[in-house]
């Protein structure tokens, strides 16, 4: 299933990253976008602002391979770059505020599953603000996100656990929407998009929960993939506008996780998961001066 999906994303990506350059002429080296964005991502993963300038040289050389991919990249790095990024955090619930219609998703993100299927504690944990947040807003959406990872029940998703959860809690079926085919964040933001703006065109602002430690992470690729999907710079479908978190004991999720999420973004699987696994070499890349 991961290499099915990985496929698919990577297909996707090289559709939508923009083939055209400023005079109109066809750009004909998608990888060389590709190797542009990685290092972008990677830069500022690895170094933070100390990586500035030259992430900032790159992003003109992205654009001026490819105009429209280096002003969508440069909307993303100076929302990665920024100290807004998931920012006012919200614990336990949505705050006041926030339209109280079916304009609004309050996605959840998932957790994985026990090895026999049941969710976590964190999970429920998730779930719990999330109901909070679903009766303050009944007319609102929810997503539930995560695919199979029980690795002793292939018939459970996180999703489907969701799902049934909130609905045995008291909200309403028809509110309910299940992404259950994503196994990572980034794959969340791909599919749910995905759902959404196919099934749902009421819904156009989106409210983040999840652990506090992933707050920043979602918002970062929820947006980006909005970004990434629109058909011009700066006219997203869908928008990020608020958040609610449980207080987590624990947990915490690196810049340079996130770098790796932004490149499954734009396609490149084989890098993303390098990241995740602690298996990207970064001495495939010029040193930083």
């Amino acid at each position: 299933m991961r290499r099915i999906i990985a496929c698919i994303l990577a297909f996707c990506a090289v559709i939508s990253i923009g083939c055209g350059t400023e005079d109109g002429k066809a750009f004909d080296d998608p990888k060389a976008l590709e190797h542009i964005v990685e290092e972008i991502a990677v830069d500022y993963g690895m170094y933070g602002a100390q990586a500035n300038d030259r992430i900032d040289q790159l992003l003109k050389d992205l654009s001026d391979a490819d105009a429209d991919t280096g002003s969508r990249w440069k909307e993303i790095m100076d929302l990665w770059r920024s100290d807004e990024l998931g920012q006012p955090l919200h614990y336990d619930i949505l705050p006041d505020g926030l339209p109280d219609t079916d304009e609004l998703c309050i996605v959840v993100l998932g957790f994985q599953l026990n090895p026999d299927g049941t969710m976590r504690e964190e999970l429920i944990e998730r779930l719990t603000v999330a109901l909070k947040s679903a009766e303050k807003y009944p007319n609102a959406y929810i997503v539930c996100t995560g695919g199979g990872t029980a690795s002793e029940n292939e018939s459970a998703s996180e999703a489907g656990e969701m799902a049934e959860w909130l609905i045995g809690q008291g909200v309403e079926k028809n509110r309910v929407i299940v992404e259950d085919h994503s196994l990572t964040t980034a794959q969340n933001a791909v599919f749910t998009y995905d759902i959404l703006t196919s099934l749902y065109p009421s819904v156009k602002k989106l409210a983040i929960v999840s652990s506090d430690y992933h707050i920043a992470t979602g918002e970062l690729l929820f947006r980006a993939e909005s970004i990434l999907r629109a058909n011009a710079p700066g006219n997203e479908k869908l928008q990020v506008i608020s958040n609610a978190a449980w207080k987590a004991p624990s947990g915490s999720l690196s810049t340079m996780f996130q770098a790796g999420a932004l490149i499954e973004l734009f396609g490149d699987i084989e890098t993303a998961f390098d990241i995740y696994y602690d298996n990207y070499d970064i001495h495939a890349l010029p040193p930083l001066h």
